[in-house]
């Protein structure tokens, strides 16, 4: 999930505001796209880069590879990774078909990320994911350990809490929303069907609510062997600090990097700084 935090309430902004507006502005001549038949379904994604180390964007809650990670498509080295965002089924051009939750719906996305990958010829990667980009990525280095060179994480959460929910139930309207921040996801998926997407995400997230601890990735976090990053903003609104403390701490010889005026979307305020301690941390 990204919002923002807008004087006492949380408000949705898809961290689309300020300097987080170069997310979707044209970002690099040199990007290629295209659709993968994946899983029953076509899956946009594009690509840059002519490294010899591939990495998998993971973008957050209803988001997309332009809208979550212009400044990682510009800047990440081009010489040393090869770099693929990708749209997840049902959000951003991957539609049709519609999106929707069922209780297993991040271990489909973690199943069509590796999949995506696997069929544009990479037999080993590494991941990034963004928010609820980041539980697919814990969930899919869990799940194929094989083929997950290493992985990078940011803004996610391995369980629910009842904080947590309160702020899901404080965003689910998204006409209280201003006008300017739902611009940016309304010209995605036009207004009535980004309304209807972001209900279903709220409802599709507060359903691991009724699981043992709340938990939506726990049972994974023991199960994944590669050298794996957390980085987390310490002002982050929308994804307390206590989340990351808890995923390095199950994930065995994880390093937790702690940004301490970064917010939820600080890959975009402060994508200088976070593309250098991802490729430092890649390449190590």
């Amino acid at each position: 999930m990204a919002v923002c935090l807008l004087g006492s309430r949380f408000l949705k902004c898809r961290s689309y505001l300020g300097t987080a507006m170069t997310a979707i502005q044209p970002y690099c001549s040199s990007v290629t796209s295209g659709r993968q038949h994946t899983n029953g379904v076509d899956l946009y994604y594009e690509r840059t880069g002519g490294g010899k180390h591939p990495l998998l964007l993971l973008p957050g809650a209803i988001g997309s590879t332009r809208t979550d990670f212009g400044p990682q498509l510009k800047s990440l080295d081009k010489e040393r990774f090869t770099v693929v965002g990708w749209d997840p089924r049902g959000y951003g051009r991957s539609r049709p078909p519609d999106r929707d939750f069922p209780l297993d719906f991040f271990e489909r996305d973690a199943k069509d990320g590796v999949d995506l990958m696997k069929a544009l010829g990479f037999s080993k990667f590494s991941l990034l994911g963004w928010s609820d980009g980041g539980i697919t990525a814990l969930i899919a280095a869990a799940k194929h350990p094989n083929l997950i060179n290493k992985l990078v994480v940011w803004g996610a959460n391995a369980f629910i809490t009842q904080e947590d929910l309160d702020i899901y139930e404080g965003v689910r309207d998204v006409s209280k929303w201003s006008v300017k921040m739902r611009k940016p996801l309304e010209e995605v998926y036009g207004a009535e069907a980004f309304a209807r997407n972001w209900g279903a995400w709220v409802d599709g997230i507060t359903q691991f609510a009724a699981k043992p601890e709340g938990s939506i990735c726990i049972e994974h976090l023991p199960l994944i062997s590669c050298p794996t990053l957390i980085i987390h903003g310490e002002k982050d609104p929308v994804v307390p600090t206590l989340h990351a403390h808890f995923i390095n701490k199950h994930v065995k010889g994880s390093k937790l990097h702690l940004m301490p005026e970064a917010k939820h979307n600080l890959h975009l305020r402060y994508a200088d700084e976070f593309n250098k301690l991802a490729e430092d941390f890649l390449e190590s």
